[in-house]
């Protein structure tokens, strides 16, 4: 009797959660620039040299920079994109601050790091302290920088250099004197080189916070663009998608889901209706993580997201098809659901791993859309397993050690069907 008790909580007090907050999350998560339309900037490409030139390549690795700048983490899927010979259009979706947005995507245009070579003795600033560009954002390794501790548990980045030859003259070079680091006409730093470097890497240390340390970090792997950047226009973009089109997506979404709910408790009885609980709980979970880490939702997300669903109702499905395949062989209920759970577990898991696989592929290699799809996925995998198994076996658990739902029409299964043993 207790377990059934605990069962009424968890389903009662979860549904009363899920009713609360639900209305909150659908208010609160960011919808992509197909859905809801965002905040436009045309950029013009100048070659940082005097002598440079504008070419193809420089403009589609600036074009990288920047999506890595607006969309580090994969969530907010913006659309960036080269514009003939010399031109990058950025769109971002959800902007409320568009002041920080332009801030944001010219932080890392001039990433230099300085020697005082040449330096004036009466220097006023200090871009005239430390007058020589002895590197660039751009040779340094993609993602190379990192945030360690020093023995005495002080954070410092650790750095690689792309050209270990360059790297070691410099710090030959220098040996005892300061490099500077300078955002723009901003010094960050101006820390001592206090070794010859051979191998390309070295660690900047100094009285940093571990706030200020993950900012130089991120700063570095951010790295400067190949060209410079100026703004041509900027204003709001529209969303591609029509409100008629998005409130047609919706329905035919709610109908799709209203539909499986019904046929599992068609089919599946008891256990069909727990699974539509940990669906609905699936969902809401899913929401509640959207919200968390602030990700952009778009078409091929809510794609990811329907997929996802079709995947949390197969793992019901065939969990509760192997016990019914066990309780047709003669087996009491309770063993017909630990032995079908049993052999279904391997089934599911082989199937999202596979998933997860695909998609891990698709969020190391894709930009974009299908980066953000590929996130999407995963997290609709992992929140299938943590509901959809394990959830939903824990609360049909608690019922059938405790006596309820001991009856074979409750998992649709009859008697006739029941062989002889």
């Amino acid at each position: 009797m207790k377990r059934v008790v605990a069962f009424w909580l968890i389903v009662v007090v979860s549904a009363g959660v899920m009713a609360w907050t639900t209305p909150g999350l659908l208010k609160d998560i960011r919808l992509g620039l197909d859905l809801k339309g965002g905040f436009e900037i045309l950029y013009q490409a100048q070659p940082l040299d005097a002598n440079g030139k504008v070419t193809k390549e420089a403009l589609l690795q600036t074009a990288k920079s920047l999506e890595k700048r607006a969309n580090a983490l994969g969530t907010s899927e913006p659309e960036i994109y080269p514009e003939g010979t010399d031109r990058i259009r950025v769109k971002i979706a959800g902007i409320k601050n568009e002041e920080e947005v332009r801030e944001i995507m010219k932080k890392p245009a001039d990433l230099t790091f300085r020697s005082a070579e040449g330096g004036k003795a009466d220097a006023k600033t200090d871009l005239e302290k430390y007058p020589k560009i002895e590197l660039r954002g751009d040779d340094f390794v993609e993602n190379g920088a990192e945030m360690t501790y020093s023995q005495l548990r002080e954070p410092q980045i650790a750095i690689k250099i792309k050209d270990k030859k360059k790297f070691q003259e410099i710090s030959q070079r220098l040996l005892g004197k300061n490099l500077a680091i300078f955002l723009d006409d901003r010094l960050l730093s101006d820390p001592v080189v206090n070794g010859v470097f051979t191998d390309g890497t070295a660690v900047i240390s100094g009285s940093y916070s571990v706030e200020e340390a993950k900012e130089m970090r991120d700063t570095i792997n951010l790295g400067a663009l190949p060209l410079k950047l100026n703004e041509k226009y900027s204003n709001s973009v529209e969303a591609t998608l029509g409100q008629k089109s998005l409130n047609a997506t919706m329905i035919a979404s709610l109908i799709g889901c209203g539909i499986i709910l019904l046929f599992m408790l068609v089919f599946y009885r008891l256990p069909g209706a727990i699974a539509c609980f940990t669906l609905i709980s699936f969902t809401w979970l899913l929401l509640l993580v959207f919200k968390l880490a602030n990700i952009t939702l778009t078409l091929p997300g809510i794609a990811a997201f329907v997929l996802g669903i079709g995947m949390a109702v197969d793992a019901n499905i065939i969990t509760y098809e192997r016990v019914k395949e066990e309780l047709r062989s003669g087996k009491s209920i309770l063993s017909s659901f630990k032995a079908g759970s049993r052999t279904s577990l391997r089934t599911i898991i082989d199937s999202h791993v596979t998933t997860m696989i695909a998609a891990a592929v698709l969020f190391a290699l894709g930009t974009g859309t299908v980066k953000g799809f590929a996130l999407i996925l995963i997290l609709t995998i992992i929140t299938s397993l943590l509901t959809n198994v394990v959830f939903s076996r824990f609360l049909m658990d608690l019922l059938l050690k405790d006596g309820v739902g001991h009856k074979l029409g409750y998992f649709g299964v009859k008697e006739r069907e029941v062989r002889d043993l």
